[in-house]
């Protein structure tokens, strides 16, 4: 009995080493995504050239005057808007509520929407839109479902030809979930989300980018959609989505209205519906809402623009911070890095708080129509080299326009 015991030692105490060595330890934590800051958002110029761009179909920026839409619901908040002034759409979610903020808008030829109509009479067979998106801190329950699509009706009762659907998929994603109403050169729908008629065309892959996670709340993203028609009797219909100035998920090939030629793209709606219901009250807020002809990308802003910071959240005095510019997405070119800054959660880019590097180096302002990315982190106070959050990842893409002086 001892001599079994024994072995029964001697084998447990081999396995506890062969554990020991395969698996080592954990290392001490590391800060995470959700102690990391972001730049929350670049203060954009006050006249974006979308304004006035003749292939602009529809701009709202949610400042002065409320527009026109074919549908509203939901109120402007003036405590949240992109670029730290302003007003925003808030679409409120109450606990166990489906939400409520929306915004529909009719163009082209489309057969509902009466005097609201804009580009009235117009054939769009492919638009772009693109909207800003901020969910609020603690963000909590992942994809919200909806969030905005474009559609072809054909009928004053609604009645699709195609939808291009850009709502939650698996997890903390978003994703593209095309679907067509026409067979032939028929609309078989009968009425809106006629799903029991509608033809999925693949709601697969979704983004990479966790939009809906804790981690992302509390950000400006931007999200841009774009879908063409296929021409009539192919396959070659395309759609894409791109969020933080990267492409995040595509389908090609599609059919998405047969041989129909009746009408083209004319309705884009921001939702605000959540299938399953809120968990908790919590608010995301929309802004600067743009449809247009060519592609849109991010907003413009001065040579020498403000970058604002996520406020700190954790407990005791907040830590300095630091921030850097890159040229890419990937930030193999960094152009501009900051001082450390002790106090508040803004920063000038210009040469006072901090310096021109790489191909902009011993400038004082940033490149006219040069596309940058941020990145963020928090430093120790005690003015050590130890970082106390991790970089954050390369975000809040924005192009450069106007120089200082051009921007007063």
């Amino acid at each position: 009995m001892r001599e079994k015991m024994q072995q029964a030692n001697i084998i447990a105490g081999v396995l506890m080493l062969f554990v020991l060595l395969v698996c080592p330890p954990a290392r001490a934590a590391e800060p995470t995504d959700a102690q990391t800051p972001r730049i929350e958002c670049v203060v954009p110029l006050a006249h974006q050239p979308q304004e006035n761009d003749p292939a602009t179909i529809w701009y709202d920026d949610f400042n002065g005057a409320e527009k026109s839409y074919g549908e509203a619901s939901g109120k402007l908040d003036d405590r949240e808007s992109l670029g730290g002034s302003g007003k925003s759409l808030a679409c409120y979610y109450a606990k166990g509520s489906q939400g409520e903020g929306n915004r529909k808008i009719f163009f082209g030829d489309s057969p509902s929407g009466g005097n609201k109509v804009v580009c009235k009479g117009e054939h769009f067979d492919e638009i772009y839109w693109r909207i800003y998106v901020k969910h609020q801190p603690g963000w909590t329950g992942a994809g919200e479902a909806k969030l905005s699509r474009a559609t072809c009706l054909t009928t004053p009762n609604w009645q699709q030809a195609m939808i291009a659907h850009v709502w939650s998929g698996p997890g903390d994603t978003l994703t593209l979930d095309p679907a067509t109403g026409v067979r032939g050169d028929q609309i078989v729908t009968t009425r809106y989300n006629d799903f029991a008629h509608l033809h999925w065309l693949g709601n697969k892959p979704a983004s990479t980018f966790k939009f809906s996670s804790p981690a992302e709340a509390g950000w400006w993203v931007c999200v841009e959609a774009y879908a063409k028609l296929n021409t009539p009797g192919q396959k070659d219909g395309v759609n894409r989505l791109w969020i933080d100035g990267r492409l995040e998920a595509q389908r090609t090939g599609l059919d998405w209205r047969g041989s129909y030629t009746g009408h083209s793209i004319n309705a884009v709606f921001l939702e605000a519906y959540w299938n399953q219901g809120s968990p908790v009250s919590q608010t995301r807020w929309l802004d600067n809402f743009v449809i247009s002809t060519k592609p849109i990308g991010p907003v413009v802003c001065p040579a020498n623009p403000m970058l604002i910071k996520t406020p700190y959240r954790g407990t005791g005095k907040a830590p300095a911070w630091e921030a850097q510019l890159a040229a890419y997405a990937d930030g193999k070119q960094v152009i501009w890095e900051s001082s450390p800054i002790t106090d508040g959660n803004q920063v000038g880019v210009d040469s006072a708080t901090g310096r021109f590097v790489g191909p902009l180096e011993g400038r004082t302002e940033l490149t006219k129509g040069m596309s940058c990315y941020c990145r963020v982190r928090n430093r120790n106070s005690d003015g050590s080299d130890t970082p106390a959050s991790n970089w954050s990842p390369w975000h809040q893409h924005f192009v450069v326009g106007a120089g200082a002086a051009a921007a007063q």
